[in-house]
Protein backbone atom coordinates (compact mmCIF):
# COMPACT_ATOMS: atom_id res chain seq x y z
CA UNK A 1 0.00 0.00 0.00
CA UNK A 2 1.68 3.16 -0.74
CA UNK A 3 0.97 6.03 1.34
CA UNK A 4 0.37 9.69 0.28
CA UNK A 5 1.90 13.11 2.06
CA UNK A 6 -1.26 15.05 1.36
CA UNK A 7 0.24 18.01 3.69
CA UNK A 8 2.63 19.35 0.68
CA UNK A 9 -0.34 19.47 -1.46
CA UNK A 10 -2.83 20.65 1.31
CA UNK A 11 -0.37 23.08 2.68
CA UNK A 12 -2.45 26.71 2.57
CA UNK A 13 -1.01 28.66 0.20
CA UNK A 14 -1.44 31.85 3.07
CA UNK A 15 0.88 30.07 5.06
CA UNK A 16 3.66 30.65 2.77
CA UNK A 17 3.31 34.43 3.00
CA UNK A 18 5.18 35.05 6.52
CA UNK A 19 7.85 33.00 5.29
CA UNK A 20 8.59 34.55 2.29
CA UNK A 21 7.79 37.85 3.99
CA UNK A 22 10.29 36.47 6.83
CA UNK A 23 13.12 35.26 4.27
CA UNK A 24 12.71 38.75 1.98
CA UNK A 25 13.07 40.85 5.31
CA UNK A 26 16.15 38.70 6.18
CA UNK A 27 17.45 39.42 3.22
CA UNK A 28 17.35 42.79 3.01
CA UNK A 29 17.86 43.19 6.07
CA UNK A 30 21.15 40.73 7.09
CA UNK A 31 24.46 42.17 6.92
CA UNK A 32 27.68 40.39 7.66
CA UNK A 33 28.99 41.40 11.28
CA UNK A 34 32.34 40.41 10.93
CA UNK A 35 35.11 43.72 9.84
CA UNK A 36 36.62 43.29 6.66
CA UNK A 37 39.92 41.23 7.81
CA UNK A 38 43.40 42.76 6.73
CA UNK A 39 47.32 41.21 8.01
CA UNK A 40 48.15 43.82 10.49
CA UNK A 41 50.37 46.34 8.81
CA UNK A 42 53.89 46.10 9.78
CA UNK A 43 56.88 48.29 8.91
CA UNK A 44 59.46 45.78 7.00
CA UNK A 45 63.32 47.21 6.12
CA UNK A 46 64.58 46.46 2.59
CA UNK A 47 67.29 44.77 3.86
CA UNK A 48 69.08 43.91 7.69
CA UNK A 49 71.21 46.20 9.08
CA UNK A 50 73.64 43.73 9.38
CA UNK A 51 73.37 42.66 6.23
CA UNK A 52 76.06 44.62 4.36
CA UNK A 53 78.79 43.25 7.15
CA UNK A 54 77.24 39.57 6.95
CA UNK A 55 77.89 39.77 2.62
CA UNK A 56 81.31 40.91 3.35
CA UNK A 57 82.09 37.49 5.18
CA UNK A 58 79.83 35.50 2.73
CA UNK A 59 77.56 34.09 5.27
CA UNK A 60 74.82 36.12 3.59
CA UNK A 61 73.69 36.85 -0.04
CA UNK A 62 70.85 38.80 -0.64
CA UNK A 63 67.89 36.93 -2.42
CA UNK A 64 66.12 38.88 -5.23
CA UNK A 65 62.56 40.12 -4.49
CA UNK A 66 59.81 37.97 -5.33
CA UNK A 67 61.68 34.77 -5.05
CA UNK A 68 60.34 33.25 -2.22
CA UNK A 69 62.07 29.97 -2.22
CA UNK A 70 61.01 27.86 1.13
CA UNK A 71 64.26 25.89 2.49
CA UNK A 72 64.14 22.57 2.60
CA UNK A 73 62.99 20.76 5.61
CA UNK A 74 66.43 19.50 6.53
CA UNK A 75 67.94 22.65 7.05
CA UNK A 76 70.96 20.90 9.44
CA UNK A 77 71.87 18.68 6.72
CA UNK A 78 74.26 21.06 5.36
CA UNK A 79 77.32 19.83 8.07
CA UNK A 80 77.07 16.55 6.65
CA UNK A 81 76.83 14.63 10.21
CA UNK A 82 74.65 11.49 9.63
CA UNK A 83 74.83 11.23 13.66
CA UNK A 84 73.29 14.35 13.60
CA UNK A 85 70.92 13.52 11.07
CA UNK A 86 69.75 10.58 12.63
CA UNK A 87 69.28 11.95 16.18
CA UNK A 88 66.88 14.99 14.45
CA UNK A 89 64.62 11.55 13.14
CA UNK A 90 64.40 10.22 16.09
CA UNK A 91 63.81 13.50 18.15
CA UNK A 92 60.70 14.33 15.66
CA UNK A 93 59.47 10.86 15.67
CA UNK A 94 59.80 10.40 19.90
CA UNK A 95 59.66 13.87 21.52
CA UNK A 96 57.31 13.67 23.76
CA UNK A 97 56.79 17.71 23.67
CA UNK A 98 55.93 17.62 20.08
CA UNK A 99 53.60 15.06 20.38
CA UNK A 100 51.59 17.39 22.38
CA UNK A 101 51.46 20.41 20.06
CA UNK A 102 50.75 17.94 17.44
CA UNK A 103 47.43 16.53 19.60
CA UNK A 104 46.57 20.34 20.14
CA UNK A 105 46.71 20.25 16.46
CA UNK A 106 44.25 17.90 16.50
CA UNK A 107 41.74 19.54 18.74
CA UNK A 108 41.68 22.41 16.68
CA UNK A 109 40.95 20.50 13.75
CA UNK A 110 37.87 18.73 15.62
CA UNK A 111 36.70 22.62 16.71
CA UNK A 112 37.05 23.16 13.49
CA UNK A 113 34.79 20.07 12.45
CA UNK A 114 32.11 20.94 14.78
CA UNK A 115 31.70 24.74 14.19
CA UNK A 116 31.46 23.70 10.48
CA UNK A 117 28.45 21.00 11.11
CA UNK A 118 26.22 24.59 12.26
CA UNK A 119 25.77 25.11 8.64
CA UNK A 120 24.00 22.07 7.76
CA UNK A 121 20.28 20.71 8.75
CA UNK A 122 20.31 18.64 11.73
CA UNK A 123 18.24 15.25 11.37
CA UNK A 124 17.59 13.29 14.19
CA UNK A 125 15.16 10.43 14.57
CA UNK A 126 12.60 9.18 17.74
CA UNK A 127 10.23 6.67 18.34
CA UNK A 128 8.29 6.28 21.66
CA UNK A 129 5.99 4.03 23.38
CA UNK A 130 3.59 4.42 26.68
CA UNK A 131 0.66 3.21 28.74
CA UNK A 132 -0.71 5.67 30.86
CA UNK A 133 -4.32 5.93 32.88
CA UNK A 134 -6.47 8.91 33.15
CA UNK A 135 -9.24 9.90 35.45
CA UNK A 136 -12.25 12.34 34.99
CA UNK A 137 -14.66 13.50 37.79
CA UNK A 138 -18.19 13.36 36.67
CA UNK A 139 -21.53 15.18 37.25
CA UNK A 140 -22.67 13.06 40.12
CA UNK A 141 -19.40 13.04 41.68
CA UNK A 142 -18.21 9.59 40.61
CA UNK A 143 -14.79 9.18 38.48
CA UNK A 144 -14.35 7.33 35.12
CA UNK A 145 -10.87 6.12 34.90
CA UNK A 146 -9.52 5.13 31.71
CA UNK A 147 -5.90 3.12 30.70
CA UNK A 148 -4.87 3.46 27.52
CA UNK A 149 -1.45 2.95 25.28
CA UNK A 150 0.20 5.29 22.44
CA UNK A 151 2.65 4.84 20.31
CA UNK A 152 4.90 7.48 18.03
CA UNK A 153 7.84 7.33 15.28
CA UNK A 154 9.32 10.46 13.66
CA UNK A 155 11.88 12.28 11.89
CA UNK A 156 12.67 15.77 13.39
CA UNK A 157 15.00 18.21 11.32
CA UNK A 158 16.18 21.57 12.38
CA UNK A 159 18.02 24.51 10.54
CA UNK A 160 19.42 27.64 12.04
CA UNK A 161 19.59 30.24 9.11
CA UNK A 162 22.64 31.92 9.28
CA UNK A 163 21.33 35.60 8.36
CA UNK A 164 23.71 37.57 10.62
CA UNK A 165 27.01 35.40 9.76
CA UNK A 166 27.49 34.37 13.13
CA UNK A 167 27.95 30.89 12.27
CA UNK A 168 29.93 31.93 9.41
CA UNK A 169 32.25 33.85 11.63
CA UNK A 170 32.64 31.44 14.31
CA UNK A 171 33.58 29.07 10.86
CA UNK A 172 36.31 31.43 10.32
CA UNK A 173 37.46 31.92 13.54
CA UNK A 174 37.57 28.48 14.28
CA UNK A 175 39.31 27.64 10.68
CA UNK A 176 42.15 30.70 11.73
CA UNK A 177 42.87 28.77 15.09
CA UNK A 178 43.26 26.18 13.14
CA UNK A 179 45.64 27.56 11.00
CA UNK A 180 47.59 28.75 14.27
CA UNK A 181 47.37 25.54 15.51
CA UNK A 182 49.24 24.10 12.42
CA UNK A 183 51.86 26.73 12.77
CA UNK A 184 52.19 26.39 16.40
CA UNK A 185 53.36 22.57 15.58
CA UNK A 186 55.63 23.80 12.70
CA UNK A 187 57.44 26.28 15.25
CA UNK A 188 57.54 23.45 17.83
CA UNK A 189 59.21 20.67 15.40
CA UNK A 190 61.46 23.75 14.35
CA UNK A 191 62.37 24.71 17.86
CA UNK A 192 62.92 21.07 18.85
CA UNK A 193 65.18 20.64 15.42
CA UNK A 194 67.30 23.64 16.62
CA UNK A 195 67.53 22.80 20.39
CA UNK A 196 68.36 18.87 19.29
CA UNK A 197 71.67 20.51 16.93
CA UNK A 198 72.63 22.59 19.36
CA UNK A 199 72.92 20.09 22.37
CA UNK A 200 74.84 18.09 20.06
CA UNK A 201 77.12 21.03 18.93
CA UNK A 202 77.83 21.46 22.33
CA UNK A 203 78.05 17.93 23.11
CA UNK A 204 80.97 17.91 20.34
CA UNK A 205 82.34 21.13 22.11
CA UNK A 206 82.74 19.19 25.48
CA UNK A 207 84.39 16.78 23.93
CA UNK A 208 87.00 18.62 22.03
CA UNK A 209 87.47 19.97 25.45
CA UNK A 210 88.18 16.66 26.67
CA UNK A 211 90.34 15.82 24.19
CA UNK A 212 92.24 19.13 24.04
CA UNK A 213 92.59 18.43 28.19
CA UNK A 214 93.69 15.29 28.19
CA UNK A 215 96.42 15.91 25.26
CA UNK A 216 97.56 19.09 27.43
CA UNK A 217 97.64 16.29 30.57
CA UNK A 218 100.03 14.28 29.15
CA UNK A 219 102.35 17.38 28.21
CA UNK A 220 102.13 18.57 31.98
CA UNK A 221 103.03 15.03 33.20
CA UNK A 222 105.66 15.14 30.98
CA UNK A 223 106.78 19.25 32.46
CA UNK A 224 106.32 17.80 35.83
CA UNK A 225 108.72 14.44 35.32
CA UNK A 226 111.22 16.92 33.83
CA UNK A 227 110.96 19.61 37.10
CA UNK A 228 111.50 16.63 39.04
CA UNK A 229 114.57 15.28 37.67
CA UNK A 230 115.85 19.05 37.24
CA UNK A 231 115.54 19.09 41.19
CA UNK A 232 117.40 15.92 41.54
CA UNK A 233 120.24 17.21 39.56
CA UNK A 234 120.15 20.20 41.65
CA UNK A 235 118.84 22.41 38.80
CA UNK A 236 115.55 23.30 39.94
CA UNK A 237 113.92 24.17 42.76
CA UNK A 238 110.87 22.29 44.95
CA UNK A 239 109.19 25.43 43.70
CA UNK A 240 109.15 24.55 40.59
CA UNK A 241 108.11 21.39 41.30
CA UNK A 242 105.21 22.38 43.50
CA UNK A 243 104.04 24.77 40.23
CA UNK A 244 104.06 21.67 37.71
CA UNK A 245 102.25 19.66 40.23
CA UNK A 246 99.51 22.63 40.74
CA UNK A 247 99.01 23.13 37.26
CA UNK A 248 99.04 19.31 36.52
CA UNK A 249 96.41 18.59 39.05
CA UNK A 250 94.56 21.72 38.58
CA UNK A 251 93.86 20.70 34.50
CA UNK A 252 93.22 17.38 35.56
CA UNK A 253 90.23 19.23 37.53
CA UNK A 254 89.08 21.04 34.26
CA UNK A 255 89.00 17.58 32.70
CA UNK A 256 86.95 15.77 34.43
CA UNK A 257 84.56 18.86 34.54
CA UNK A 258 84.50 18.70 30.82
CA UNK A 259 83.43 15.10 31.12
CA UNK A 260 80.77 15.61 33.36
CA UNK A 261 79.41 18.13 31.33
CA UNK A 262 79.31 16.21 28.59
CA UNK A 263 77.66 13.55 29.86
CA UNK A 264 75.08 15.72 30.92
CA UNK A 265 74.38 16.82 27.82
CA UNK A 266 74.18 13.30 26.24
CA UNK A 267 71.22 12.84 28.62
CA UNK A 268 69.96 16.31 27.30
CA UNK A 269 70.08 14.47 24.16
CA UNK A 270 68.36 11.83 25.42
CA UNK A 271 65.30 13.71 26.57
CA UNK A 272 64.80 15.15 23.53
CA UNK A 273 64.66 11.92 21.98
CA UNK A 274 62.13 10.62 24.21
CA UNK A 275 64.22 8.41 26.08
CA UNK A 276 65.60 7.69 29.27
CA UNK A 277 69.51 8.53 30.00
CA UNK A 278 70.14 5.20 30.62
CA UNK A 279 68.81 3.87 27.37
CA UNK A 280 70.78 6.25 25.42
CA UNK A 281 74.37 6.40 24.43
CA UNK A 282 76.33 8.44 21.67
CA UNK A 283 79.80 7.52 20.35
CA UNK A 284 82.62 10.57 21.03
CA UNK A 285 84.34 11.56 18.18
CA UNK A 286 85.20 15.01 19.66
CA UNK A 287 84.69 16.65 15.73
CA UNK A 288 83.27 20.25 15.58
CA UNK A 289 81.44 20.60 12.21
CA UNK A 290 82.05 23.60 10.05
CA UNK A 291 79.34 26.30 9.98
CA UNK A 292 77.12 25.77 7.29
CA UNK A 293 76.09 28.30 4.45
CA UNK A 294 73.38 30.42 5.35
CA UNK A 295 70.56 30.74 3.27
CA UNK A 296 69.90 34.24 1.42
CA UNK A 297 66.30 35.84 2.51
CA UNK A 298 64.83 39.60 2.39
CA UNK A 299 63.07 40.38 5.73
CA UNK A 300 59.73 40.38 4.11
CA UNK A 301 60.45 36.98 3.13
CA UNK A 302 61.37 36.15 6.96
CA UNK A 303 57.97 36.87 7.86
CA UNK A 304 56.31 34.48 4.98
CA UNK A 305 58.74 31.53 6.25
CA UNK A 306 58.79 31.86 9.79
CA UNK A 307 55.75 29.72 12.08
CA UNK A 308 55.48 31.98 14.69
CA UNK A 309 55.09 35.52 12.46
CA UNK A 310 52.50 33.04 10.65
CA UNK A 311 50.45 31.66 14.05
CA UNK A 312 50.41 34.98 15.34
CA UNK A 313 48.89 36.44 12.30
CA UNK A 314 46.47 33.64 11.74
CA UNK A 315 45.80 34.56 15.86
CA UNK A 316 44.64 38.27 14.47
CA UNK A 317 42.72 36.78 12.17
CA UNK A 318 40.88 34.62 14.58
CA UNK A 319 40.04 37.34 16.99
CA UNK A 320 38.58 39.74 14.24
CA UNK A 321 36.22 36.48 13.64
CA UNK A 322 34.95 36.39 16.76
CA UNK A 323 34.35 40.21 17.06
CA UNK A 324 31.36 39.11 14.18
CA UNK A 325 30.65 36.42 16.32
CA UNK A 326 29.80 38.86 19.75
CA UNK A 327 27.97 41.12 16.72
CA UNK A 328 25.35 38.73 15.62
CA UNK A 329 24.37 38.39 19.32
CA UNK A 330 22.50 41.40 18.85
CA UNK A 331 20.06 39.90 16.03
CA UNK A 332 17.89 37.23 16.78
CA UNK A 333 18.17 33.52 16.28
CA UNK A 334 15.75 32.00 13.31
CA UNK A 335 15.81 28.06 13.60
CA UNK A 336 13.53 26.57 10.67
CA UNK A 337 12.53 23.38 11.76
CA UNK A 338 10.53 20.07 10.36
CA UNK A 339 8.59 17.24 11.79
CA UNK A 340 7.13 14.17 10.39
CA UNK A 341 6.19 10.68 12.10
CA UNK A 342 2.98 8.61 12.96
CA UNK A 343 1.06 8.80 15.96
CA UNK A 344 -1.26 5.95 17.40
CA UNK A 345 -2.99 4.22 20.08
CA UNK A 346 -2.70 1.04 18.18
CA UNK A 347 0.50 -0.05 17.54
CA UNK A 348 -0.90 -2.46 14.67
CA UNK A 349 -2.73 0.88 13.02
CA UNK A 350 0.80 3.41 13.83
CA UNK A 351 1.92 3.32 10.16
CA UNK A 352 -1.92 4.26 8.58
CA UNK A 353 -2.51 7.10 6.47
CA UNK A 354 -4.64 8.82 8.61
CA UNK A 355 -2.53 8.44 11.84
CA UNK A 356 0.33 10.77 10.02
CA UNK A 357 0.85 13.62 11.75
CA UNK A 358 3.70 16.93 10.88
CA UNK A 359 4.64 20.07 11.24
CA UNK A 360 6.96 22.75 9.98
CA UNK A 361 7.51 26.38 10.78
CA UNK A 362 10.17 29.02 12.16
CA UNK A 363 11.06 30.10 15.25
CA UNK A 364 12.65 33.40 16.17
CA UNK A 365 14.35 33.95 19.25
CA UNK A 366 15.97 37.39 20.50
CA UNK A 367 17.16 38.87 23.90
CA UNK A 368 15.43 42.23 24.66
CA UNK A 369 17.42 42.72 28.43
CA UNK A 370 20.74 41.53 29.25
CA UNK A 371 22.63 43.79 31.35
CA UNK A 372 24.86 44.92 28.90
CA UNK A 373 26.62 41.10 28.38
CA UNK A 374 26.74 41.47 24.73
CA UNK A 375 27.89 44.99 24.57
CA UNK A 376 30.75 43.76 27.17
CA UNK A 377 31.15 40.74 25.12
CA UNK A 378 31.77 42.73 21.73
CA UNK A 379 34.47 45.33 23.55
CA UNK A 380 36.24 41.99 25.11
CA UNK A 381 36.29 40.70 21.43
CA UNK A 382 37.98 44.28 20.19
CA UNK A 383 40.18 43.84 23.08
CA UNK A 384 41.42 40.63 22.23
CA UNK A 385 41.72 41.92 18.89
CA UNK A 386 44.07 44.86 19.59
CA UNK A 387 46.31 42.34 22.04
CA UNK A 388 46.27 39.43 18.65
CA UNK A 389 47.46 43.17 16.66
CA UNK A 390 50.20 44.15 19.60
CA UNK A 391 51.41 40.90 19.78
CA UNK A 392 51.89 40.11 16.06
CA UNK A 393 53.65 43.11 15.57
CA UNK A 394 56.13 42.13 18.64
CA UNK A 395 56.41 38.88 17.10
CA UNK A 396 57.53 40.32 14.02
CA UNK A 397 60.22 42.63 15.75
CA UNK A 398 61.60 39.91 17.84
CA UNK A 399 62.06 37.39 14.15
CA UNK A 400 63.88 40.68 12.78
CA UNK A 401 66.36 41.02 16.03
CA UNK A 402 66.88 37.08 16.29
CA UNK A 403 68.19 37.85 12.29
CA UNK A 404 70.14 41.11 12.98
CA UNK A 405 71.53 39.64 16.78
CA UNK A 406 73.02 36.57 14.66
CA UNK A 407 74.01 38.07 11.77
CA UNK A 408 76.18 40.67 13.55
CA UNK A 409 77.79 37.44 15.75
CA UNK A 410 78.57 35.60 12.71
CA UNK A 411 80.15 38.17 10.73
CA UNK A 412 82.36 38.85 14.45
CA UNK A 413 82.57 35.52 14.91
CA UNK A 414 83.93 34.66 11.78
CA UNK A 415 86.52 37.17 12.14
CA UNK A 416 87.48 36.29 16.23
CA UNK A 417 87.69 32.72 14.79
CA UNK A 418 90.69 33.58 11.94
CA UNK A 419 92.50 35.89 14.64
CA UNK A 420 92.37 33.20 17.58
CA UNK A 421 93.63 30.95 15.69
CA UNK A 422 96.69 33.26 14.81
CA UNK A 423 97.06 33.44 18.61
CA UNK A 424 97.15 29.85 19.00
CA UNK A 425 99.97 29.57 16.60
CA UNK A 426 101.62 32.44 18.48
CA UNK A 427 101.09 31.09 21.90
CA UNK A 428 102.76 27.65 20.99
CA UNK A 429 105.88 29.45 19.09
CA UNK A 430 106.24 31.64 22.27
CA UNK A 431 105.70 27.73 24.44
CA UNK A 432 108.37 26.36 21.90
CA UNK A 433 111.08 29.31 22.47
CA UNK A 434 110.42 29.07 26.16
CA UNK A 435 111.10 25.40 26.97
CA UNK A 436 114.64 25.43 25.33
CA UNK A 437 115.66 28.60 27.06
CA UNK A 438 113.98 26.39 30.34
CA UNK A 439 115.90 23.57 29.44
CA UNK A 440 119.60 25.70 28.79
CA UNK A 441 118.60 27.23 32.04
CA UNK A 442 118.07 30.86 31.20
CA UNK A 443 114.77 31.32 32.47
CA UNK A 444 112.91 29.88 35.57
CA UNK A 445 109.93 27.09 35.04
CA UNK A 446 107.33 30.13 36.08
CA UNK A 447 108.14 31.27 32.44
CA UNK A 448 107.28 28.10 31.19
CA UNK A 449 104.01 27.86 33.64
CA UNK A 450 102.98 31.27 31.79
CA UNK A 451 103.69 29.67 27.88
CA UNK A 452 101.77 26.19 28.80
CA UNK A 453 98.88 27.85 30.31
CA UNK A 454 98.60 30.71 27.19
CA UNK A 455 98.52 28.38 25.05
CA UNK A 456 96.10 26.04 26.46
CA UNK A 457 93.76 29.13 27.09
CA UNK A 458 93.95 29.99 23.32
CA UNK A 459 93.08 27.12 22.10
CA UNK A 460 90.19 26.44 24.33
CA UNK A 461 89.11 29.83 23.34
CA UNK A 462 89.08 28.96 19.49
CA UNK A 463 87.17 25.72 20.30
CA UNK A 464 84.66 27.79 22.48
CA UNK A 465 84.15 30.23 19.48
CA UNK A 466 83.88 27.68 16.88
CA UNK A 467 80.88 26.41 18.96
CA UNK A 468 79.82 30.08 19.42
CA UNK A 469 80.20 30.34 15.66
CA UNK A 470 77.89 27.39 14.85
CA UNK A 471 75.25 28.47 17.85
CA UNK A 472 74.64 31.72 15.47
CA UNK A 473 74.81 29.98 11.91
CA UNK A 474 72.45 27.71 13.26
CA UNK A 475 70.22 30.23 14.85
CA UNK A 476 70.13 32.18 11.92
CA UNK A 477 69.25 28.65 10.32
CA UNK A 478 66.36 28.40 12.21
CA UNK A 479 65.04 31.67 11.88
CA UNK A 480 64.98 31.42 8.02
CA UNK A 481 64.88 27.42 7.33
CA UNK A 482 61.49 26.38 8.77
CA UNK A 483 60.29 22.60 7.99
CA UNK A 484 56.80 23.44 6.95
CA UNK A 485 56.08 22.64 2.93
CA UNK A 486 53.75 24.56 0.61
CA UNK A 487 49.88 23.67 0.82
CA UNK A 488 50.55 22.50 4.39
CA UNK A 489 47.65 24.57 6.28
CA UNK A 490 49.77 27.75 7.56
CA UNK A 491 48.43 30.92 5.66
CA UNK A 492 51.12 33.84 5.71
CA UNK A 493 50.74 37.28 6.24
Amino acid sequence: MTTRLPFLRDLPRRAAAPWLLLGASAWLAGCAQTPPYAAPAQEVPTQFKQQAAAQAQGLWRLAEAGAARLPEATWWAGHGDPVLDDLQTRAQAQNPGLAQTAARLRVAEAALAASGAARVPSLGVSASGSRARSGTQLADGSTSARIGSSYAVGLNAAWELDLWGRVAAGVSAAQASADASAADLAAARLSLQATVAQTYFALRAAEAQGRLLDDTLRAYERSWELTRARQAAGVATSADVAQAEAQYKTTRVQWMESRTTRTQLEHALATLLGLPPAAFALAPTAELPSPPAVPGALPAQLLQRRPDVAAAERRVAAANAQIGVARAAFFPAVTLSASLGQRSTVLADLFNAPNLVWSLGPALAASLFDGGARSAAVESARASHAQATAAYRQTVLAALQEVEDNLAAAASLAEEEALQREAVAAAQRALEVVEHQYRAGTVGYLNVLTAQTAVLSARRSLIDLRARRLTAANTLLRNLAGPWEPGAGVTSP
